[in-house]
């Protein structure tokens, strides 16, 4: 990456480093600040980086090799993070095989309807109405596993046989009922 600016850029420690995000495949522009007329440098493809700041669809990154620069935060790609780390003992875990059953259930019931959609035997209104309430999250990255759990409506994290709760995650709003005016919303994809 070509260098954002002749400032005194901050001195990093890598193993301190935690990278929020990554650029797109295929790179993205970066500036000096968020206007377009100060284009500087463009970043690597799925360079890790830290989202600093946000400006409307800016976003102010500081990159793995220590460079901070603008970006169009709506094009970076967010990356899964594990909790972060409590003082004390932890709690007893749960075991993830009760949530991995339901996520499979869950891809299993998606999968016959859509099935059914495809081969004629479930129009699209049936298809969307049997399809409502249906949820279901899984990351895999080697040992570590982010999962959704419908029953405790909230995503659990952990390596092997133990997981703990990570965050809350609140139902999706019913598309088909009216929503109420709110203030300008964001237009950001992801966040830090």
């Amino acid at each position: 990456m070509e260098r954002a600016s002749e400032e005194v850029q901050p001195v990093m420690d890598e193993f301190a480093f935690r990278p929020s995000h990554v650029a797109p495949p295929g790179g993205m522009a970066g500036w000096a600040a968020p206007d377009p007329a100060r284009l500087s440098a463009r970043l690597d493809e799925l360079l890790p980086v830290r989202v600093l700041a946000r400006q409307g669809d800016w976003a102010q990154v500081l990159c793995s090799n220590g460079w901070t620069t603008w970006v169009d935060g709506r094009l970076l790609v967010v990356l899964p993070q594990p909790p972060p780390e409590a003082g004390g003992d932890p709690a007893p875990g749960t075991d993830p095989r009760a949530a991995l059953a339901e996520a499979e259930a869950a891809v299993a019931r998606y999968r016959a309807l859509l099935d059914a959609l495809a081969s004629g035997g479930l129009d699209e209104a049936a298809f969307r109405e049997q399809t409502r309430g249906l949820r279901v999250g899984l990351v895999l990255d080697g040992p570590r596993l982010w999962v959704f759990d419908p029953v405790r409506d909230g995503w659990s994290y952990g390596e092997g046989l133990q997981s703990q709760p990570y965050a809350a995650a609140p139902a999706p709003a019913d598309p088909s009922a009216p929503s109420a005016p709110s203030a300008a919303a964001p237009t950001r994809a992801g966040g830090p």
